[in-house]
């Protein structure tokens, strides 16, 4: 099994999927690549003060395409086929030194003060601790907003809304440790990953998290012959199933559904059983809501269904 190494320079970062994007590095079931990441917003060191932007880019960017999180990849799969399963293995994820998060006017929640409140980070990865310039104090818990691949459509695809092959997520659940296994719609399955958070909470409820570079994100790469309808993860607490819609309700019935199909595959169950069994263990919790397609993930925890 290889391993492989990928850092961010202008020909292995994009901002947007496509299933036309040529890949920067083709791999095989099994390899393991490892990368390093840059901030959502493209920035190549921290800002002087929060608040201010960073006065270094990754340059140039295409308008149009380049409008998105930066990220690295296509990495393509050798033997990937539409129908297919990719698991993406987490294998290690490391924080940058750097971060920001904030909060801009929200009429529904009574914030009706314009412009953004911006909080600048420092993040300790061995201590796993992140101070910002106002002295307050998180643990983190760092993992990637955006795994995944293109659609089977013509174009250019933003990477603001996830789709059912991945992309903005945003689930802080996918921490080193833990697998995400993803629908494969094109040829090669066209990995890409960027979106470094330090620390989130379910929902994304300001529209960031602690946005970070990532110094190192190790991932291992399987494929499976079986063929899923929703994204997936495997953690140490136990099965999610991922729901993704613009009408929250409806995001939250695709979850379900999810861990109905997931159910009844592992536990020869009938539907109706399923669900009868889910309303007493099975989760729901609200992934994020403000990428414009809502995600919501039902979790299983292991063991919770003997026999």
């Amino acid at each position: 099994m290889a391993k492989h190494t990928i850092e961010p320079e202008r020909s292995t970062v994009h901002g947007h999927f496509s299933k036309s994007l040529p890949s920067i590095l083709a791999i095989d079931s099994g390899d393991t690549v490892s990368f390093r990441t840059l901030e959502a917003g493209w920035s190549l060191e921290p800002p002087s003060q929060a608040g201010a932007k960073s006065d270094r880019y990754i340059e140039p960017r295409i308008k149009g395409k380049d409008d998105g999180h930066c990220l690295c990849g296509p990495v393509a799969i050798n033997g990937a086929q539409p129908g297919m399963t990719l698991e993406i293995g987490i294998d290690q994820i490391i924080t940058g030194t750097w971060g920001w998060s904030g909060a801009g006017q929200h009429d529904e929640l009574g914030i009706d003060e314009q412009g953004w409140l911006p909080y600048l980070w420092q993040l300790d990865a061995e201590k796993m601790i992140g101070v910002d310039n106002e002295g307050h104090r998180l643990a983190l818990q760092p993992f990637m907003g955006v795994m995944g691949m293109p659609p089977d459509e013509p174009g250019d695809h933003g990477t603001g809304p996830p789709r059912q092959c991945g992309g903005n997520l945003d689930c802080k659940e996918l921490i080193a440790g833990t697998r995400l296994l993803l629908p494969i719609a094109v040829a090669g399955g066209l990995f890409s990953v960027g979106d470094g958070h330090a620390v989130q909470g379910d929902g994304e409820v300001s529209g960031v998290a602690i946005e970070c570079p990532m110094e190192r994100v190790d991932l291992t790469f399987q494929l499976h012959d079986i063929s899923l309808s929703t994204p997936r993860a495997w953690t140490t607490e136990g099965w999610l199933t991922f729901g993704l819609d613009a009408d929250l309700n409806q995001a939250t019935h695709l979850a379900l559904s999810g861990m109905l199909d997931l159910m009844v595959e592992q536990h020869n169950l009938g539907r109706k059983e399923a669900l009868a069994l889910a309303s007493l263990v099975v989760d729901l919790r609200i992934t994020q809501i403000v990428n414009g397609t809502c995600g919501v993930h039902a979790v299983l925890p292991h063991g919770a269904i003997a026999g």
